[in-house]
């Protein structure tokens, strides 16, 4: 690409629903890898600690179907908060002129995922339990027939504040997140364009977002497993109370307790988002 289209491209303003098309068509692709993950991080002491037990065991006992419980609830969340944290970080840095700094970057990153994961918390709830429910006590399965369906259920069964359940580290992971996908995919893309023979082309963008990808897996792993625990339970805890338990029974190691499978969705799900964004971003530059 010529640097007169880079240039270009750079200072259009993309409507604002790009993120979360592209966060939807993402989902479809690691959906299982995002309800193995949520398995693996709630799962007791003693039980499997790589993806493929729960994996075959899923696939075994209740079907391939079930890897894509919880689908509409994502959609949902992805629709809410993706939608938002894309967008106001656009916004923002289509604001701020040609090559804003990776702090300022990482600034805006941090407020956008935060208000996205503040939007989309309710969705984010629905998604955890649905993904969590096959592994529970037949007496003590939810059910939800889909994402509406356990909003509504979880409004009229233990009052709308449920629907905000785990808000602080769910947006907190929100914004770590947004920091490590957004910032450092636009931080390594400008790097490689800059710094070597490489053009903003397909090679260059799955090249930046799979280091996005990573960085965003290792960087909000403590916080997502601390949100899983919270979202999944019904009781009344707080943060401090969950994170002195885990450590107390697991140790350090809880950390980075389904790092493997949210490295594996996170990384494919990074790219796909940046992927598909991109291929928003062409077609909408072509028009």
């Amino acid at each position: 690409m010529s640097s007169s289209v880079q240039s270009f491209s750079a200072n259009i303003r993309y409507p604002f629903w790009f993120g979360g098309s592209a966060a939807c068509m993402a989902t479809c692709v690691t959906h299982p890898l995002e309800l193995v993950k949520v398995r693996l991080q709630t799962s007791t002491p003693g039980s499997p600690r790589t993806m493929r037990g729960p994996f075959l065991r899923i696939v075994r006992t209740d079907g391939f179907p079930t890897l894509y419980n919880g689908i509409s609830a994502s959609f949902v969340r992805q629709l809410t908060y993706s939608t938002v944290r894309f967008g106001m970080y656009e916004e923002m840095k289509h604001r701020a002129g040609p090559n804003p700094s990776f702090a300022f970057l990482s600034a805006i990153a941090a407020s956008s995922g935060f208000v996205g994961g503040l939007a989309g918390n309710f969705a984010d709830v629905v998604n955890v339990r649905m993904q969590h429910d096959a592994i529970l006590p037949e007496h003590q399965r939810r059910k939800y027939k889909h994402a509406i369906d356990g909003m509504i259920r979880m409004a009229k069964e233990e009052g709308f504040r449920s629907w905000f359940r785990g808000w602080l580290p769910n947006s907190s992971r929100a914004a770590v997140t947004t920091v490590s996908q957004l910032a450092s995919y636009d931080v390594a893309k400008r790097f490689l364009i800059t710094n070597t023979p490489m053009e903003d082309t397909i090679s260059t963008q799955l090249m930046a977002s799979f280091l996005a990808g990573l960085t965003a897996a290792t960087v909000a792993s403590p916080i997502d497993v601390i949100k899983t625990k919270i979202m999944s339970s019904t009781g009344s805890q707080r943060m401090t109370d969950i994170v002195r338990e885990i450590t107390r029974t697991e140790g350090a190691a809880w950390m980075f307790k389904g790092w493997v499978p949210s490295f594996l969705r996170q990384g494919p799900h990074t790219i796909c988002i940046f992927f598909f964004l991109e291929m928003h971003r062409k077609l909408y530059s072509q028009l």
